[in-house]
């Protein structure tokens, strides 16, 4: 169990970082009112953990602490979203359309009603 926490933890330290220096590049080369550097990080991060779901798959690797590191940690740390996008297509692989709607759905409504609600609190 230890030793799973600290492959998670140096691949969110990695990812989050990454995610970090993907916002200050892509802002220093873009400054507009458009999220462009979270769209990026999201859309790339969701490439990944296809790529690393894959590969660990097909390599009878997908319980190993690699998948911890790179799919948890590195992932988990660079962009939830990756994973959000992961759960659906797997919803979607097992015919569970309409789940896999309503999880959409539900995610993208309460998350932002969550942010409003949030900063409306803090105020």
């Amino acid at each position: 169990m230890l030793k799973t926490i600290i492959f998670v933890a140096i691949g969110g330290a990695i990812g989050s970082v990454l995610r970090y220096l993907t916002s200050v590049f892509v802002n220093k080369y873009w400054s507009n009112h458009f999220p462009l550097a979270t769209l990026i990080t999201n859309i790339l991060g969701c490439l990944l953990i296809g790529i690393f779901i894959g590969v660990l798959e097909k390599n009878n690797l997908a319980n190993s602490n690699l998948k911890w590191f790179l799919v948890t940690g590195f992932c988990g740390g660079f962009t939830t979203f990756s994973a959000f996008g992961f759960e659906n297509i797997s919803l979607f692989q097992n015919n569970n359309l309409l789940l896999a709607f309503i999880y959409i759905a539900m995610s993208i409504i309460t998350g932002l009603f969550a942010v409003w609600l949030g900063l409306f609190i803090s105020k």
